[in-house]
């Protein structure tokens, strides 16, 4: 049963009768408990929902579209609170974390629904048998699972929860229903790499075809790691050595299935020093949100539209100067892109500067791990032009504000009164911000 929080004016609930405050019981007679529960239920033609009004119950009939909405409105997205997660992982970034943050970057999530609906990975623990059959009855796809290892005794001790390896048998049940399946495998140096991760991606492999993809994501490590697990960071010949495994596997599955199926996130090939694989590598980008084939996908859209370059530039007024902020990892690719859109548009001059993360440490190099503070201490005095652009990976989901509570304006106040505004992930619109048309 679920609150009502608000009702859309002349929507089918309105038109019903229903009222904020009310509490919905169920659709069709199946309880609502959460957002899945409602849409998935919602989606049928004739609906019958049991609802309550202070101490009375009453029913409504509703006729509409198959997956037409009906205008109900709750307190949350989910309609419940999110699930927290269980584990106790060595290699948490939430865990090193400084103290004085505001709360709610210290809220682990671990939440099915999460996954469906926003993308994030879960690690199946907080699931229980009933909520993969709930999974698997609403084909819920896909799912994104945050795998670490397949070695069940080596996924307890990393993840420090007890239940960690028997819930790998979920995967086969989720694979045997036909649901699609998106892994991660962040990978800590001495612990699930090596034989360990050529065991994970053999296990994993044999989940295909409901294995979609795998990401093979280096440890984020800050310099507030005091009492925490001993983690060593990559080095670039590991970095390179994991490189070249994952893309022997990668090669193999590719002559078998048609597909690689396993790719190594851009901070890999960043910390090995070696050129970014092609487009035609990445297939089609599925790992993309996970730092995989970021850096290739926005160059390529950025030289792409370098072709409308003459249609774009009577638009142009010059002379024009902007700067781009960013992370050490990306300050070479960033660079050689605003270099070249320089060099072929007269009266254009971008500045492109390197911030180093101080606040998590100098071996926290993407750039969505950069804090206002930090780009403002490092810029002030710097030329700016008129037009600061900072990486959009910096503000947090639905907020406009940075991880150390800086927003954007205050960034802006702090340097002069500069505007400032995200520089977009995708490579178009990067060059549409540059050239300010």
């Amino acid at each position: 049963m679920v609150c009502i929080t608000a009702v859309a004016r002349d929507s089918h609930a309105a038109r019903a009768g229903i009222t904020s405050g009310d509490y919905l019981i169920s659709i069709n007679s199946h309880p609502i408990r959460d957002v899945l529960d409602y849409r998935f239920y919602l989606t049928e033609r004739r609906i019958s929902l049991q609802l309550r009004r202070g101490e009375e119950d009453y029913t409504v009939l509703i006729q509409k579209g198959e997956y037409e909405d009906i205008g109900l409105e709750f307190e949350t997205p989910l309609m419940d609170r999110k699930h927290s997660c269980a584990n106790k992982c060595v290699f948490c970034f939430v865990d090193q974390l400084p103290k004085g943050m505001r709360k709610s970057l210290y809220f682990k999530d671990d939440d099915d629904r999460l996954s469906f609906l926003h993308g994030n990975y879960v690690t199946l623990t907080n699931l229980t048998d009933a909520d993969i059959d709930r999974l698997i009855t609403m084909h819920i796809s896909p799912i994104n699972v945050s795998v670490h290892t397949t070695n069940p005794e080596l996924r307890v001790k990393m993840m420090k929860n007890k239940r960690a390896g028997k819930v790998l048998s979920y995967l086969d049940q989720l694979a045997a229903a036909g649901i699609s399946l998106c892994t991660q495998i962040v990978l800590c140096k001495g612990l699930n790499d090596r034989e360990e991760l050529t065991r994970s991606m053999q296990d994993l492999v044999r989940l295909y075809p409901a294995l979609r993809s795998c990401a093979i994501v280096p440890v984020g490590l800050t310099k507030h790691r005091e009492g925490l697990y001993p983690l060593e960071a990559f080095s670039r010949e590991d970095a390179a050595a994991v490189i070249a495994q994952v893309n022997a596997f990668g090669e193999e599955c590719l002559k078998k299935f048609g597909t690689r199926l396993f790719y190594c996130a851009d901070e890999f090939y960043l910390r090995a020093d070696l050129p970014m694989p092609s487009q035609d590598y990445y297939e089609d980008y599925s790992q993309i949100e996970n730092g995989v084939g970021m850096i290739t996908s926005l160059s390529d859209e950025f030289a792409d539209e370098l072709e409308e370059l003459p249609q774009l530039l009577q638009d142009f007024t010059a002379p024009r100067t902007v700067s781009v902020a960013t992370g050490v990892a990306a300050y070479g690719h960033i660079r050689a892109l605003c270099e070249e859109l320089e060099r072929r548009v007269p009266g254009l001059k971008i500045y492109v500067y390197c911030i180093e993360n101080r606040f998590f440490g100098e071996s926290v190099t993407v750039a969505g791990l950069l804090t206002g503070k930090d780009v403002c201490e490092q810029l002030t005095g710097k030329p700016l032009g008129e037009l600061l652009l900072y990486p959009a990976a910096m503000l947090r989901a639905d907020e406009e504000i940075f991880l150390d509570d800086m927003t954007p304006a205050q960034l802006s106040d702090s340097l002069g009164g500069i505007p400032v505004a995200p520089g977009p992930n995708d490579g178009a619109a990067l060059l549409h911000s540059l050239l300010g048309v």
